[in-house]
């Protein structure tokens, strides 16, 4: 096996890392995966502590990534909606994995830090 110079990648899963797990994006899929089509302000509601325009960043990236899609409606006043794509929703046996060991490791992990913590 030959080693790379460069640790990203060296690393196959770093592009879904940065993707999937980049601030926001999991609650975002997770949301739309679980109250389905939504639009921008019902997203806004649902994530208390994001910024309309942080929203609209994300929002515009998961697009471009293909796990969302975006449907506006020329009507008045103009209307969009975002909704998980197939390609999206194929994360979620990842993020059902994930909640499990979440739920049997995070608190080793806390155990972790406190006794890390202790010692400094």
């Amino acid at each position: 096996m030959q080693e790379t110079a460069d640790p990203e990648l060296a690393c196959p899963v770093a592009p879904v890392v940065d993707i999937v797990f980049s601030r926001w994006t999991t609650p975002i899929l997770w949301s739309l995966h679980t109250f389905g089509r939504q639009r921008f302000v019902e997203l806004e509601r649902r994530l208390t502590s994001i910024t309309p325009k942080v929203l609209t960043q994300r929002l515009r990236q998961l697009e471009r990534d293909g796990l969302i899609a975006r449907t506006y409606y020329a009507e008045m006043p103009p209307r969009v909606e975002y909704e998980i794509t197939e390609l999206g929703a194929s994360l979620g046996p990842l993020f059902a994995h994930l909640a499990t060991w979440a739920d049997i490791h995070l608190p080793e992990v806390d155990r972790a830090r406190q006794t890390y913590d202790a010692a400094r």
